[in-house]
């Protein structure tokens, strides 16, 4: 996304959907400044404590969706990331945050079997952040604009035309390299997120819905052309 100043362009959409802690102070041009609604993994909770008043103060219309495993979502008081949520709802009680629920973690678990033909927990698979926002955003959008997401066969190609190493994170200059930090994960025997996996998927979504990918551009079907 750095260098394409889509900003505009984002901002212009009814809905604008981001993840995790991205943030667009200082890469406006680029991603835009409006943020309708904001996926969030557990293991990125933290990063959003750091930043309170920033992310969840009254004048912050976000909504922020969690997601999370059941053990750490669970409301019986051992929930340690739901716990934390609810602190910070009393601190900002006009902030909207919600949780998945149990139901819907399990669901996202079952379409990666259906589309991969792995079970998610014994192929040692852990969803991404982006799993889950497509998903979701597939449920209430009746078209899906996706920027700076790549392909299943980006990293594999231009391996060979010498391609321009990228961040994995636009606003993390420095950081590795992002088809390394995919190899690194697509390969892990535990523990790993199946990035590549996943944009095959996506793919395959593309053709049956409304969604179109730029930045790279025209690296799926243009379902909704």
């Amino acid at each position: 996304m750095l260098g394409q100043r889509a900003g505009s362009v984002i901002d212009r959409s009814a809905c604008v959907w981001r993840m995790n802690n991205a943030p667009t102070a200082g890469f406006e041009a680029d991603v835009g400044t409006r943020t309708s609604v904001r996926v969030v993994s557990h293991t990125s909770v933290p990063l959003l404590r750091q930043k309170q008043q920033h992310y969840f103060g009254e004048a912050n219309e976000t909504i922020y969706v969690i997601w999370g495993p059941y053990r750490n979502m669970r409301r019986d008081g051992k929930g340690a990331t739901y716990n934390e949520l609810r602190q910070m709802a009393r601190n900002y009680p006009h902030a909207k945050i919600y949780v998945t629920t149990e139901e819907r973690m399990n669901y996202c678990d079952k379409v990666f079997q259906r589309e991969t033909g792995k079970d998610r927990a014994q192929s040692g698979t852990y969803l991404s952040t982006g799993w889950f926002t497509l998903l979701l955003a597939m449920d209430v959008c009746h078209k899906i604009h996706i920027f700076g997401m790549i392909n299943d066969t980006y990293c594999s190609f231009h391996r060979a035309e010498g391609r321009k190493k990228v961040p994995y994170h636009y606003y993390e200059a420095g950081s590795r390299d992002e088809c390394a930090e995919y190899a690194i994960h697509e390969n892990a025997l535990y523990g790993g997120h199946r990035f590549i996996t996943e944009k095959t998927v996506f793919a395959k979504w593309a053709k049956n819905h409304n969604i179109i990918f730029s930045h790279p551009a025209s690296i799926y079907p243009e379902s909704g052309s």
